[in-house]
């Protein structure tokens, strides 16, 4: 479940920095009952990153087989074998 802070608590920044490394996902925060602002450890950025870098090669992947760029990997290693004498 997503934690939610309103904006007036990031005034004690030594209590939102321990909230931010025990979270596992980013902490919400509203502004007059509306989202404002989004906080993360450098850790869970991290990994939030990563996953975006895996999910993009896969969408440009899945764009290469929609546009029948790709091979089945038999032939694809059949080539390089071939290309580089393998």
């Amino acid at each position: 479940m997503p934690q939610i802070i309103p904006i007036k608590d990031l005034k004690d920044t030594a209590a939102i920095s321990e909230m931010c490394h025990q979270a596992d996902s980013p902490i919400f925060v509203t502004k007059n009952g509306y989202g404002d602002m989004v906080l993360m450890s450098m850790e869970v950025y991290e990994s939030m990153q990563k996953k975006w870098e895996i999910y993009s090669e896969i969408e440009q992947a899945e764009a290469e087989i929609a546009k029948g760029k790709a091979m089945p990997a038999r032939e694809g290693l059949a080539s390089v074998r071939e290309k580089y004498g393998l």
